[in-house]
């Protein structure tokens, strides 16, 4: 039964980085980031349109 609990954890060691991670942002960080991406596709598609 050990096992199968510790390799939930086992995740850990792939990110090298946890400083970013979209699981560590608030809710608003994730609305404003969410935005972000929405007003950037936006822009590409009006690009492409015009």
């Amino acid at each position: 039964m050990a096992h199968a609990h510790d390799h939930g954890h086992a995740s850990h060691a792939v990110s090298e980085n946890p400083g970013w991670s979209l699981l560590r942002l608030s809710a608003w960080s994730r609305v404003g980031l969410a935005a972000v991406v929405v007003a950037l596709l936006w822009v590409a598609t009006l690009a492409v349109i015009a």
